[in-house]
């Protein structure tokens, strides 16, 4: 029988204002999980953490070494987690010769030395009881770069790349590491970008959006929750066997074989 009941269960999820962490929050308290979350917005972390009382929001800025800390405080204080989704991320559409040190800098810490610092944290306790999750929310930026989103692929990329390192290390005890990459997913950074197309091109987000979305197989964007059912599905006992994974929920989009 498929197993998917995380009850008893505690999982931390970054970047969750929105968007896929936001559905990823939902998705974990309906199969059972207390879930801690962190997001830079107040009016999201109040609005997010009335969805249930299992839900507890703090506001915190990831790409920030001492805020970060500061939550993985109130984390261990509640007493750890069993799962960690490392969802926050920026991802800026950039002209690469006009990028600064500082920008790159910048965009690897909240994207990628987030994701360590969380990982580092709270991998011991799972390695202690001999169970946890950790799933990197990457892109398919990351396999497919893009030359406006350079050092935003680059981040994802090397999120993978630990992610299959820690799965070779830390399988033995228990704890699965994936990564799941989101193709043409309709959240406020794709209509961010169908605006700015739109303005330049004299037409509307929705056109854009539509059209965009034709060029997917399935023949539309995605959908936040259908990313977070897979990010779900990965935390329970169903996906035991499944450690050091890269999925592409992008509804086809990848050619690779």
């Amino acid at each position: 029988m498929l197993d998917l009941d995380l009850a008893g269960r505690r999982a931390v999820v970054t970047g969750a204002s929105l968007g896929i962490g936001e559905a990823v929050v939902k998705e974990l308290v309906d199969l059972g999980a207390e879930v801690m979350f962190c997001a830079r917005n107040a009016d999201a972390v109040d609005t997010l953490s009335g969805y249930s009382e299992r839900v507890t929001g703090h506001i915190a800025d990831m790409g920030d070494q001492a805020s970060t800390e500061a939550f993985l405080d109130a984390v261990e204080a509640a007493g750890g987690a069993d799962i960690l989704i490392n969802n926050v991320g920026a991802s800026p559409s950039r002209n690469f010769l006009y990028m600064s040190d500082q920008d790159w800098v910048d965009l690897h810490e909240l994207n990628l030395l987030s994701a360590v610092r969380c990982t580092r944290r709270l991998l011991p306790k799972m390695r202690k009881q001999k169970w946890g999750r950790v799933v990197m929310v990457a892109s398919g930026a990351a396999k497919y770069p893009n030359a406006a989103l350079i050092d935003y692929g680059a981040t994802k990329a090397a999120m993978i790349s630990m992610a299959k390192s820690l799965a070779r290390k830390y399988g033995a005890d228990g704890v699965l590491v994936n990564s799941i990459l989101p193709g043409l997913i309709h959240t406020a950074m794709w209509e961010r970008a169908a605006t700015e197309i739109a303005t330049a091109s004299d037409s509307t987000m929705e056109a854009v959006l539509e059209r965009n979305g034709r060029t997917v197989p399935v023949g539309r964007y995605g959908t936040s929750e259908e990313v977070a059912q897979v990010i779900a599905f990965l935390c329970t006992n169903a996906a035991s066997y499944v450690n050091g994974a890269a999925i592409e929920v992008d509804g086809g989009s990848a050619a690779h074989i």
